[in-house]
């Protein structure tokens, strides 16, 4: 068999037309390896063979078999058909953003009672949506934020509608109750306008009805409504503070973007009216040799279209086809759009910060353990995640026979152990050898303190079991009001032997098996050994412990004087476990109370 000429590139030229369009390079396969847009695409395509700008483009012209054009009426044309084929196609020599999910919104539903929740994808349902959020993260952030200044229930609405007493939300003052009517649909009302105000970015408006209301308050001599008021207002001036964008009260995205070490970081900061909603840390792939000017271009292109556009956008470099981008996202967003690199005095200071934010986010990824990086990705791509799950948590069980239950909780952040947030629950009350209860009671713990302030809630929340232990703490989230929070069960293989884990997703019929020397699988392992470990030593030291003391220290009534009477006269702690009640009760100052108390220490039964 003849091989396959190679490109004739001088006759591929001679017939190029001069019009704008977009470029597809193909290898011998009919892969495509690149695409591009060109005002003259006779200019361009020729520059590729002319002169390499980079090692990288070297090496792709090297494998172009075949060069695929399509002639558009504009550039602003050839950019939009140019972003549809790099997200089709993704091919290996353009520069590439891992961002191809849809950003996060905050719903506030049109129920009577409505609700807050976490929303991503269509927005299809009745109700007001805030955003776009940056990361789920923001979001969380957001409402737990808006749960601690407006009661408003968060709860699923299947939850909500089979309540017969109130939650731990109300007991801590997060929630007013409306399930079980403890509050009027008046108050409510209220307190959801305050949020809508708040999330419109009108606090300010919010500070001066509840001044007023405190004011009244106080001259009814309804003191503690008027402290109430008075703290709320204190919490929402300092959130003020720490979000509002000065002299701003529009919408504008802040780009700034840094390149070092062959790493290329893109930083992205939301502004929705005149308060900071966060930022996102990107790093595009087969960034080699890209200048930030055109990783700026790529990112604009590549993340915007298709999405909602702010009327400015901020940026650390001027991409060159500054116009034709602006042209392309106006007519998409129906106005005008402009990209400014060079804004004045606040705006040029939060650039600023966006630069800062980039190159320290580079500088903290190269100086970081590359497995670290390398493992938290592999395990964003095998679940399919939109951002690697930069905080998690699992949990698991230790006891000998049902004796002294542990439940650890160890925390990775990072893909690395946080033992500094580690947590041993001793679980009491249950059957011995429950496993689904002491599950559900360290489960309940845990995040009963985190749902009260104390911790941070998880990207990924991985439980040392199948199905069975998935669903039972699915079961256990779900009756606390937690419903965003990303579940993995993780089960062992066949006799128990590493690299043959199978792992579940919560509403997932088949698991998923990854392969032995997957990084992902790794990483899952690392966290559920160290859960394993750190239950396993503190059950030992518990277990060990009460070795160590004598069952009377636990006996209530029974002090160092009625103690050291009772070894004395029986001569020891396995004397007095032989002994019967009667004889117990016979010894002076031992009542038949504290005589039965005792003897059910040694015996467990009455």
């Amino acid at each position: 068999m003849s091989e396959k000429p190679s490109f004739d590139h001088k006759a591929f030229l001679a017939t190029l037309t001069h019009r704008p369009g977009v470029y597809r390079m193909l290898d011998a396969k009919g892969e495509v390896l690149y695409v591009g847009k060109a005002r003259d695409l006779a200019r361009r395509v020729s520059s590729y063979f002319t002169r390499a700008a980079n090692r990288r483009i070297e090496m792709m012209v090297s494998q172009i078999a075949d060069i695929q054009i399509t002639v558009t009426h504009t550039e602003a044309e050839a950019l939009i058909l140019e972003n549809h084929l790099i997200k089709e196609h993704r091919p290996r020599y353009n520069v590439l953003l891992r961002d191809d999910k849809s950003y996060p919104y905050i719903h506030l539903s049109d129920d009577e009672f409505p609700r807050l929740s976490f929303h991503r994808g269509a927005r299809k349902a009745g109700g007001r949506y805030f955003g776009p959020y940056p990361s789920a993260g923001a979001v969380r952030e957001t409402l737990k934020l808006l749960q601690k200044l407006f009661p408003i229930r968060q709860c699923e609405n299947s939850y909500y509608a089979n309540r017969s007493r109130p939650c731990l939300q109300y007991q801590i003052d997060r929630c007013t109750a409306p399930c079980v009517g403890f509050v009027s649909p008046e108050r409510y009302a209220q307190d959801v306008r305050d949020t809508v105000l708040f999330l419109e970015g009108k606090a300010s408006d919010v500070v001066d009805r509840w001044v007023t209301r405190m004011e009244k308050a106080s001259e009814a001599l309804e003191f503690e409504e008027a402290a109430r008021l008075r703290d709320q207002i204190a919490a929402l001036r300092a959130v003020q503070e720490k979000q509002y964008v000065a002299g701003e009260r529009g919408d504008l995205d802040i780009v700034a973007v840094a390149t070092r070490g062959g790493v290329a970081c893109i930083q992205l900061f939301l502004v929705r009216q005149g308060h900071n909603l966060g930022n996102k840390t990107l790093y595009p792939r087969n960034t080699e040799g890209a200048s930030e000017a055109e990783l700026i271009s790529a990112f604009i292109a590549q993340h915007y279209l298709e999405r909602a556009v702010p009327a400015e956008i901020l940026v650390s470099t001027m991409p060159p086809d500054r116009a034709v981008l602006e042209e392309a996202l106006g007519r998409q967003a129906g106005r005008r759009v402009r990209i400014i690199d060079t804004p004045r005095g606040e705006r040029a200071r939060w650039l600023q910060m966006a630069r800062t934010n980039a190159e320290t986010a580079i500088a903290a990824r190269l100086a970081s353990a590359s497995a670290s990086e390398q493992r938290l990705e592999a395990l964003q791509q095998a679940l399919d995640l939109d951002e690697p799950p930069r905080r998690m948590e699992c949990f698991d069980i230790s006891h000998t026979g049902g004796e002294k239950t542990v439940a650890s909780c160890v925390v990775f952040q990072d893909g690395a152990p946080l033992s500094s947030d580690y947590r041993r629950f001793n679980i009491k009350g249950i059957q011995a050898g429950d496993d689904y209860a002491a599950m559900r009671q360290a489960l309940t713990r845990r995040y009963a303190r985190i749902q009260s302030g104390e911790g941070q809630m998880p990207d990924l929340l991985l439980i040392d079991g199948g199905k069975g232990q998935l669903g039972a703490a699915a079961e256990v989230l779900g009756d606390m009001g937690i419903s965003d929070l990303l579940l993995l069960g993780v089960a062992k293989g066949p006799d128990r032997r590493p690299g043959m884990e199978a792992l579940f997703l919560l509403g997932e019929e088949s698991p998923l098996i990854l392969p032995a020397n997957s990084p992902a699988l790794h990483l899952v392992q690392h966290i559920r050994d160290e859960a394993h470990r750190f239950a396993i030593t503190g059950h030992r030291q518990r277990r060990a412990k009460a070795r160590r003391s004598s069952p009377l220290e636990e006996i209530p009534g029974i002090g160092a004087k009625r103690r050291q009477r009772l070894l004395k006269h029986f001569g020891g702690l396995q004397g007095l476990a032989r002994a019967g009640v009667e004889d117990i009760a016979s010894i002076e100052g031992i009542s038949d109370k504290l005589a039965q108390a005792v003897y059910q220490a040694f015996h467990g039964e009455t």
